[in-house]
């Protein structure tokens, strides 16, 4: 069996299966995503903060369901490179986050790149199969409260 065949059989373990899947799309998004200088991740950070901030670390955290030191390491290079601020009072331990207008910018020109994303895998998945697909990993994510 030739190596390029057998990476793209299904392992036996489930887990394995959905960790390559995550990859997989990860990187279809990350391509996509490219020319705004963002990955995905980094882009669902700034999408979140455009509609609900500004907002503090833990209320983010917990909408996103990302864990909090995760968010906190992923939020550091969109304050470094400005498109993040902290608008917190100075001493207060409680941030505040908010997008600058360079973030505003740089996340309406990503969220079409995003779109395009979407519109890829509707395509490639089909409409019923991507509802079909949500509906799984919500009931997947629902195994852990």
């Amino acid at each position: 069996m030739d190596k390029k065949t057998y990476e793209k059989k299904p392992s036996p373990c489930n887990c394995l299966n959905m960790r390559r899947a995550s990859h997989a799309i990860t990187e279809v998004y990350d391509d996509f995503l490219k020319p705004s200088n963002l990955s995905v991740s980094q882009f669902s950070i700034i999408k979140h903060l455009n509609y609900f901030g500004p907002i503090n670390v833990s209320d983010l955290s917990l909408i996103m369901r990302l864990d909090r030191t995760t968010l906190v390491r992923n939020l550091k290079p969109l304050e470094k490179i400005g498109l993040v601020e902290d608008i917190s009072a100075e001493g207060t331990r409680n941030r505040q986050l908010k997008l600058t207008s360079k973030g505003i910018e740089t996340y309406k020109d990503a969220e079409e790149l995003w779109q395009k994303a979407q519109r890829f895998l509707e395509e490639y998945l089909g409409k019923e199969n991507i509802l079909t697909f949500t509906t799984l990993l919500s009931k997947i994510e629902a195994l852990v409260p």
